[in-house]
């Protein structure tokens, strides 16, 4: 039996194929490459901030190449099995073969056929309206996605598109999310593919305790035309120790892997990530980004308010996965270092110099809504204490410290309902590569916080899944057990920078309750609305 397992990473800017032994979880071969359209993949649109689209012609091209690298580099010619993860939700409009719309002439350049990408809010009003609905009518659908549906889900997307392109919307045979079309492409099954059990009951409001996915009369009283595609979604969906399908050798060819490789049912790249780092009872996983994924497992979960999901068996299977977040971290230091017009490094090196309190600024993280644990994409930021001799780096560590604030938010609405934090480990791009951010979000927390062992956690989480469907683990936790570790780095909170910074979170809720429930919210509302009215 092939001892190695390929693991394929679905991101925001590019797709990552990893190589790894299934022995040890050694990486022996990688490939990274770039989506070719938009800003890095992203294709957005200047008159709208809340439009974020992919073109599902990149992934073919940017797949083959990063796997072609992963082998090359790893030097193998067999492989036990492959795991694929995307970002979510990412749901794509497809043709009965499981084409995306977007790659048919007649919808070349119209952005509703693309990928809706996890980030796009456009759906924010039908996300109001699916969530007023299912609380008039007493639905259960919205307990396990923390009370309120987001506008960056499957059901909200699908019915803006509904209602702004249905040219588009009845073209489509069914809806994918990316992490389904992936595997249906890999598999040649196309819409027949087995489909997650992450995504769907994360973003697609599915659950055994309803039977699936909302039904018909709720789904018919939002539109009728949201309830026929009720008619072309699987009524059963998979968990990713499950096999979605084997590579025929005609796709086997086109991507330069061996043919008839066992592929695992797709996921979403923080729930892999989690896997990868040693998620398991007690231990939170924070996947550090453009935005940030929390990752629990646990038995006997309860229904958490404000926490947007808790779904059987979408990490590790046995277990309920618990997912809450942030809508963006890296993403708001980007844009400030774009704004003032220095690198993150510079801004970090002098931000390094500061004290816990000296700035005597406040931030809200809300750049781009908040996803937990108000649930709402219509949020926006807010920096208090600013004075004429506030500067960039002072600005700077202000942000970083909001996202911790943030963070620390989410823990304390999760553990008041029960739930046994005992540890962090931290990975993603951030947790990488920002001392500085890591420092402050140990202090901010004040608990220690490791670092997962593998730089590239959510590939390493497929592979784990493809080492499963391929026989070379019985389950989950044998392979997390032979194939994750962690680093020896841990940061430790400073016990004075701790203590200024519990006094500032104490600010920081007081302005989070404030401007994030009916005393002060109308006031970010009503200027989003001035901005709409004065384009």
């Amino acid at each position: 039996m092939p001892q190695f397992a390929l693991g394929i990473d679905f991101g925001t800017n590019s797709v990552r194929a990893l190589v790894v032994d299934c022995a040890d979880g050694r990486e022996l071969g990688t490939g990274v490459v770039t989506y070719a359209s938009g800003d890095e993949g992203v294709i957005s649109d200047p008159h709208d901030n809340n439009l974020a689209r992919q073109n599902p012609a990149d992934y073919e091209p940017a797949m083959r190449e990063a796997i072609a690298e992963a082998m090359s580099a790893a030097n193998v010619n067999e492989l036990a099995g492959i795991g694929v993860d995307t970002t979510g939700s990412t749901p794509i409009p497809v043709d009965q073969n499981g084409t995306p719309l977007g790659m048919h002439q007649e919808f070349k350049g119209h952005l509703a056929a693309y990928a809706w990408l996890w980030k796009d809010h456009s759906a924010f009003a039908e996300a109001e309206r699916i969530t007023a609905h299912a609380r008039e009518k007493e639905m259960p659908y919205l307990a396990k996605c923390g009370g309120v549906y987001s506008s960056e889900w499957f059901w909200s997307k699908a019915l803006h598109c509904a209602r702004t392109a249905p040219d588009v919307f009845n073209a489509a045979h069914t809806w994918m999310e990316c992490c389904d079309f992936v595997t249906g492409f890999l598999t040649g099954l196309g819409t027949n593919v087995r489909r997650s059990t992450c995504a769907a009951g994360h973003k697609g409001m599915y659950s055994d305790a309803w039977g699936g996915y909302p039904d018909r009369k709720f789904l018919e009283e939002i539109s009728n035309g949201l309830a026929t595609l009720l008619d072309r979604l699987p009524a059963k969906t998979y968990t990713s120790d499950h096999r979605a399908g084997t590579v025929p050798v005609e796709i086997a060819r086109s991507l330069s892997l061996p043919a008839g490789t066992p592929v695992a049912v797709g996921t979403l790249d923080a729930h892999a990530g989690a896997v990868a780092s040693g998620v398991a009872p007690g231990r939170m996983v924070k996947i550090i980004g453009t935005s940030t994924c929390d990752i629990l497992v646990g038995t006997n979960v309860p229904d958490i308010p404000g926490v947007a999901g808790i779904v059987e068996g979408s990490v590790i299977p046995g277990l309920t996965g618990i997912e809450a977040g942030q809508s963006a971290v890296g993403d708001i230091f980007a844009w400030w270092s774009r704004v003032c017009g220095r690198s993150q490094g510079e801004l970090s090196k002098d931000a390094e110099k500061l004290r816990a309190g000296e700035s005597g600024l406040l931030a809200l993280d809300w750049n781009n809504g908040n996803r937990n644990v108000l649930a709402d994409p219509l949020l926006t930021g807010l920096l208090v204490g600013q004075t004429l001799h506030t500067t960039p780096a002072e600005i700077y560590r202000a942000l970083i410290e909001a996202t911790a604030f943030g963070a620390s938010k989410i823990i304390k609405r999760i553990e008041e309902h029960g739930i046994e934090i005992r540890e962090i480990v931290a990975c993603g791009g951030i947790a990488e590569k920002s001392s500085l951010t890591m420092q402050i979000y140990a202090d901010v927390l004040n608990r220690p916080i490791r670092l997962s062992r593998s730089s590239q956690a959510p590939a390493l989480g497929a592979a784990i899944y493809g080492a499963v469907v391929g026989g070379v683990h019985k389950d989950v936790q044998s392979a997390q057990a032979a194939m994750t570790g962690f680093r020896d780095l841990e940061y430790r909170p400073e016990a004075h920078s701790a203590g200024t910074y519990q006094k500032l979170f104490e600010i920081y809720e007081h302005q989070h309750d404030a401007y994030g429930v009916p005393d002060l919210m109308p006031v970010m509302k009503r200027l989003l609305r001035v901005r709409t009215l004065s384009r």
